[in-house]
């Protein structure tokens, strides 16, 4: 497979996963801080911080890197505050 078409194929995952969490919290199918959600999200921004590297879009890497660690970020928060 070609290094382009990999990193294509990874931006848009990324992007589609994104866009999925974003409905499914809209739609009211899961909360904004469930696994699934943060889990989504986490994937999608790891996915999306490869493509804007590979792409030198250093500013789009930066959000995604950010929206990686408010996920965790979260996930985390969770798992520590659990009864």
């Amino acid at each position: 497979m070609y290094p382009k078409l990999l990193i294509d194929i990874l931006g848009w995952t990324g992007s589609i996963l994104y866009l999925l969490a974003y409905t499914l919290v809209s739609a009211k199918k899961v909360e904004g801080d469930s696994l699934l959600y943060q889990g989504m999200n986490i994937v999608a921004g790891v996915l999306l911080v490869v493509y804007t590297l590979a792409l030198g879009a250093y500013a789009t890497t930066s959000l995604n890197a950010v929206w990686v660690a408010i996920g965790l970020f979260t996930l985390g928060r969770k798992w520590l505050t659990r009864n």
